[in-house]
Formats: C-alpha cells, sequence, structure tokens
C-alpha cells in the first residue's frame, strides 16, 4: 500500500525521481524504489522493486514479500539492490513515530514511515469540532537540496498522505 502511493506521487511530482551526477541532474523514466529492510544481524540491506509503476497492489505485495525474505536470508543478487530510484523505509517497525533517514545517493529523496499510533484528532463535523481518537502516522521525507526545494519535499509528502488517506480498503485489487 505504502509503495503504490509513493509511486502515484512520485508520477505526479517526477522531479522527485531523479539523480545527481556529479554538475548533471538526470531524469529518470523508470521507478525504482527501493524499500529497505531490516537483517537478522541488525544491518540493513535496501532491495529494489523495479518497475514498480508497472505493477498492481498484488504484484508490488508478491514482491516486497519474496524480497523482504530473501533479504533476510542473504539470497539477493547484486542487480537487486542496485538501481534505485527513490527509496522507502520504515522507522514505525521499532516504535518509533518518526525518523529522519540518509539520502541513498544518487537518490535525491528518501521517505520514512512512522509507527501507527491512536491520538486524539480535532475532526470537524455539521455539529462543530469534536475530539476523537484516531489512528495517525507521521511520514518524513529527507532530500538533497541542491535539487529538490521544500515545496517540491513538501508537495510530494504532503501527496503521499492524501493517497493513503483516500486509500479504498473495498477497491479491488
Amino acid at each position: 500500500m505504502f509503495i503504490e502511493c509513493v509511486v502515484r506521487a512520485i508520477k505526479d511530482f517526477p522531479m522527485i525521481n531523479i539523480s545527481v551526477d556529479g554538475y548533471n541532474i538526470i531524469k529518470r523514466k523508470a521507478i525504482n524504489v527501493g524499500m529497505a529492510a531490516a537483517l537478522p544481524s541488525g544491518n540493513l540491506i535496501v532491495p529494489v522493486i523495479k518497475n514498480a509503476d508497472m505493477m498492481n497492489l498484488v504484484g508490488l505485495t508478491k514482491m516486497v514479500n519474496d524480497l523482504a525474505a530473501r533479504a533476510r536470508n542473504n539470497k539477493l543478487a547484486p542487480e537487486e539492490i542496485s538501481g534505485g530510484t527513490f527509496t522507502l523505509t520504515n522507522v514505525g517497525g521499532f516504535g518509533n513515530v518518526m525518523g529522519t533517514p540518509i539520502i541513498n545517493q544518487p537518490q535525491v529523496a528518501i521517505m520514512a514511515t512512522g509507527s501507527i499510533k491512536k491520538k486524539p484528532a480535532v475532526i470537524e463535523t455539521d455539529m462543530g469540532d469534536v475530539i476523537a481518537i484516531r489512528h495517525m502516522m507521521f511520514l518524513s521525507l529527507s532530500y538533497d537540496h541542491r535539487v529538490v526545494d521544500g515545496s517540491l519535499g513538501g508537495s510530494f509528502l504532503r501527496r503521499v498522505g492524501d493517497y493513503m488517506e483516500q486509500w479504498d480498503v473495498n477497491r479491488e485489487v
């Protein structure tokens, strides 16, 4: 679900899907999403879902499960950990609500998902504002300010959040 929302937002903001090579900016056509995977040793590896924009939710799910399982068993091929154009990491898996990930260069951005926690939130209703318990999650984005400014970074992150909040759990896959 997270990867699909990220891919949709990258399509809306393709300047997030670029890389820097010296003084050159390279616009990437393929959307290859790196997914940080924690290893039993405590280390981290980033397998890449190549052409993630060409997969549906079922295809993405199968690829995530396959890459994660093979990462944990040290069965990834070198080409499966290269060629990423954007990375997603989950600091929430360790109970953190927020994190500041390091960009996997030459990529220019990486997004972190925090843990989902119940929090009080103000909800606007026809009867006025009410405070209710809601499930909430923080998203954070680190980006290379040489090529991604705050407007692009903030707009991209908001779009990912919008896609997450608008997710239809009853849609056909």
